[in-house]
């Protein structure tokens, strides 16, 4: 174990609570495997609109928006295994629901298909469960991981989830490759996987963290944690600058997330498995990264990491970007090789190597540890506040000004956030 994780110091309760973490991990990497996946599944398989696309990519984000409210309640839960267990199982479980969809081109052709509002309804379900699930991730490890291993023990748990989900992805990108609605099989069994993950995470344990006040009232106790929240944001101005950062880096993503999939559909006419090519090779070279990437994280200033981290995203939109002038690819079993988009996996590598750290644990380095929850939920809320305009304005901006000025717009933002970095941490070394 020693030698796998690199760290000769770690406590008996760190190896114990890291094996439950990778567990988790690898559970999770399958899933996010499948559902690498599932935005190309909703365009092509079952033909959702544009904008359907883009409310698909928007509940994964705009549902932690409630964490504004929701952050309180978490902080008077003592019973957090009772809690993950409960939304696993009602978040979950409906997935199920996808068994019963008919394969046939014919049943999902026409405007306002209602198996289209089903499919969005289901993962809306799903995605609420996220919600309660990640601050809670970023609670039990922060509280059973030391400063110097916690990034560290993340990344190498990070890498693992990695690895599995590029397998995942490429044998359910030829599944789909061979038929179209493999979904209806695959989605389901995933529910299992996701309730059981929760049950594998829900048994790391924290003992004496405290609990909120419960005399007061529920109603009183969520305007004192927007209170709170705004106080941090105030106060901390590293931490401010980080968020806004952030903001700016979200903006961009969010943007270019639904175009690009619309790029590869309409524009390059990508089939399943060119598309998991894609999403497989950049994960390759994150899954080289991570562990260096999390040593990084640990010894550095979260804001000089993110400057890298958000300036990569604008590179590898660019190189999507050069696609619309140089057109050359060529075929290798099935798979269509854009030269330019080999610079894409590059810098989508880089960023799948170091988002995961810095979207997941980055708050964290901001705050003590008995508030890591609450900087994460006000951290994930903002991402949700983001969640609300900009995947539909990217959709706005491809269907009226095309691909070009939307890739532009998404570049410059994302070049915006990376500068707004190093003047803060500049600012105040």
């Amino acid at each position: 174990m020693q030698y796998l994780l690199g760290a000769k110091n770690l406590t008996p309760n760190e190896k114990t609570v890291f094996r439950k973490h990778l567990l988790y991990m690898l559970i999770e990497g399958v899933i996010l495997g499948v559902l690498a996946l599932n935005e190309f599944v909703f365009i092509k398989s079952i033909h959702g609109s544009n904008y359907q696309l883009g409310f698909l990519f928007q509940f994964s984000m705009i549902v932690f928006l409630f964490l504004i409210f929701i952050n309180e309640f978490l902080k008077r839960i003592k019973n957090r295994r009772k809690l993950l267990r409960a939304v696993g199982w009602i978040t979950r479980l409906p997935l199920f629901i996808l068994l019963f969809f008919p394969s046939g081109e014919i049943y999902y052709s026409a405007n306002n298909n209602i198996y289209h509002y089903i499919f969005l309804t289901v993962f809306l379900i799903y995605f609420i469960g996220n919600i309660f699930i990640y601050p809670n991730i970023n609670f039990l490890l922060k509280n059973n991981y030391n400063h110097t291993n916690f990034g560290k023990l993340y990344g190498y748990a990070t890498s693992v989830n990695k690895i599995i989900m590029l397998i995942t992805t490429f044998v359910y990108g030829y599944y789909l490759d061979i038929n179209n609605y493999a979904f209806k099989y695959v989605l389901p069994v995933t529910s299992l996987l996701g309730i059981f993950s929760l049950y594998v995470l829900s048994s790391i344990n924290v003992e004496n963290f405290h609990v909120s006040n419960k005399n007061i009232s529920l109603r009183t106790g969520i305007g004192n944690s927007v209170k709170e929240m705004i106080e941090i944001l105030r106060k901390n101005v590293p931490y401010r600058h980080f968020e806004a950062g952030f903001m700016l880096y979200g903006f961009s993503f969010m943007i270019s997330v639904t175009v690009i999939t619309l790029y590869f559909y309409n524009r390059l006419n990508l089939n399943y498995s060119t598309v998991a090519f894609y999403k497989n090779s950049y994960n390759i070279l994150a899954i080289i990264l991570l562990p260096v990437f999390g040593k990084i994280l640990g010894k550095i200033e979260p804001r000089k990491f993110a400057a890298f981290t958000f300036a990569t995203v604008g590179l590898y939109i660019l190189s999507v970007f050069l696609t619309e002038w140089i057109k050359y690819n060529f075929n290798i079993i099935g798979i269509t090789i854009y030269i330019t988009l080999i610079f894409y996996i590059v810098f989508h590598g880089l960023f799948a190597a170091t988002m995961p750290l810095l979207w997941n644990i980055g708050s964290s380095y901001f705050c003590k540890p008995e508030d890591a929850g609450t900087y994460q939920s006000l951290h994930l809320s903002l991402t949700g506040l983001r969640a609300i305009p900009a995947p539909l304005i990217g959709v706005f901006l491809y269907e009226h000004y095309g691909f070009k000025i939307t890739f532009i717009i998404a570049f410059l933002f994302s070049i915006c956030a990376s500068a707004l970095m190093i003047w803060s941490w500049k600012k105040d070394k």
